[in-house]
């Protein structure tokens, strides 16, 4: 029942000394020179492609691994900073150089690595982090094949904050009212807006696999074709970016808000995930017979288990995120596992046995992907580490087992603080600074009084 059209060519990218020959070619007047945030929006500078040629040694504070989504800083910033502010060095990732389709002139941009002065990865920088978790499952002799399934909303324009958001209209003129879960009509209300998004992600080689509908009115779904996990990090970071521009040409928000009306389900970014050996490229978690796991993929789920709802800070990273893990929808709210069974929050789909993966439903599409990657591939790593064992696959509903997971911003900051063994793997002073990051947005949203604090409590209490 998905929308599919033409995928993408395999991204041919240059090597770094010859990225100034690729701008050249394609007559590139300006770069934007991109890094993810904490949040995994885009920083960075834009430049002229000319400078760009001659020069690769850009710099940024480091300040901007410790900022929140509001702009502030945490309490203890000049702790998680270097005294002077100083500024990290950027090197361009030649497999990430892309054109910008919506440019009005040529205009390329480029993914940049964060680095200190003497040449170490900056530990705050996500595309680092995960780069971190990949170096681990290296030394084990193992890598990590991700597939992403993004969820998001289109809505009509809303410069209000005081009011909620609604559905746009699509060609008909007329916004949806009712569940249109897999209906082709339904996508095709909103063919001008996809036709852009398309020829983008085209442009831009993105590995869009195919479309579809999603429960909620003028709710999408991409997915994304399986490889290593930080091309498909990548590939999610600029995706966002590109279906925002498409859908704002035609007057509409694109919004990966984890929980953006009150009315409708939540929006996920699913993670399918495998691993292979690196010396025979064979999928280590298909057992020898058919029909069954191995022994590494059952630790893998185990770690899952365990270490998930200590990590879902990073999987629902905002006050919003919550809001979707209910009862009410298919959201996960437990660490439960089956095959095939979506009540779960992890899913171990029916398919051959070299595709013999594992869906982690948590993360919301509001996440960082280089970090909520990172996590879930973390968590795994630490079930193996520990080899440790899952509980028996449900067939029945998981919503019958109830919460396992944290309820609020608050209780997965509190978790995620206190577990030695994700810092660990993840990077301590990378843990301290997300946490103190993300406290202080909590700190700022709970000084806000809501509208339905003052309608129900104002003259009641």
């Amino acid at each position: 029942m998905a929308k599919k059209r033409t995928r993408a060519k395999p991204v041919t990218s240059p090597p770094e000394n010859a990225v100034h020959q690729w701008l050249k070619e394609r007559r590139i007047t300006e770069v934007e020179c991109l890094v993810p945030d904490m949040t995994g929006n885009a920083r960075g500078k834009i430049i002229p492609a000319s400078k760009f040629a001659r020069e690769y040694a850009l710099r940024l504070p480091e300040g901007i691994f410790a900022t929140t989504v509001t702009g502030d800083y945490p309490d203890d910033y000049d702790e998680l900073t270097s005294p002077s502010d100083s500024d990290m060095v950027l090197r361009p990732d030649p497999d990430t150089v892309r054109v910008v389709p919506w440019a009005t002139d040529p205009t390329a941009q480029i993914i940049h690595d964060c680095y200190t002065k003497d040449g170490r990865a900056h530990d705050l920088a996500p595309r680092n982090v995960l780069r971190r978790m990949l170096t681990q499952f290296e030394d084990l002799g193992l890598r990590p094949v991700v597939a992403p399934e993004l969820e998001f909303f289109l809505v009509q324009r809303n410069t209000d904050p005081d009011m909620p958001l609604l559905p746009p209209a699509g060609r008909s003129g007329r916004p949806e009212t009712a569940r249109q879960s897999y209906s082709i009509d339904a996508v095709n209300e909103f063919d001008p807006i996809l036709d852009d998004m398309y020829d983008y992600a085209e442009a831009m080689e993105l590995d869009v696999d195919a479309l579809i509908h999603e429960s909620g009115a003028a709710q999408l779904e991409v997915n994304f074709e399986h490889a290593d996990p930080l091309s498909r990090a990548d590939q999610v970071f600029l995706f966002k970016r590109t279906m925002r521009e498409a859908a704002l040409r035609h007057g509409v928000y694109a919004t990966f808000l984890a929980k953006p009306m009150e009315n409708e389900p939540g929006s996920a970014m699913h993670v399918h995930q495998s691993l292979v050996e690196i010396e025979s490229g064979r999928n280590v978690f298909a057992g020898e017979r058919a029909g069954e796991n191995s022994s590494i993929f059952m630790h893998y789920l185990g770690g899952l288990q365990k270490y998930a709802p200590l990590a879902m800070a990073f999987m629902a990273p905002n006050v919003n995120s919550y809001r979707r893990l209910n009862k009410e929808g298919v959201a996960p709210i437990n660490v439960q596992w089956g095959y095939d069974n979506r009540t779960c929050g992890l899913r171990v789909p029916i398919d051959t046995p070299e595709n013999t993966r594992v869906e982690s439903r948590f993360a919301g599409s509001d996440a960082n992907p280089y970090l909520a990657i990172a996590a879930t591939l973390a968590c795994g790593l630490l079930g193996i580490k520990e080899h440790l064992t899952p509980t028996e696959p449900l067939v029945t509903s998981a919503q019958d087992y109830g919460f396992e997971l944290p309820t609020s911003m608050e209780e997965a900051l509190n978790l995620l603080s206190e577990c030695e063994e994700l810092q660990q793997v993840l990077g301590r002073r990378f843990v301290r600074a997300y946490v103190s990051v993300k406290r202080k947005e909590y700190e700022t949203f709970f000084r806000v009084i809501s509208s339905w604090e003052r309608e129900f409590l104002l003259l009641n209490v």
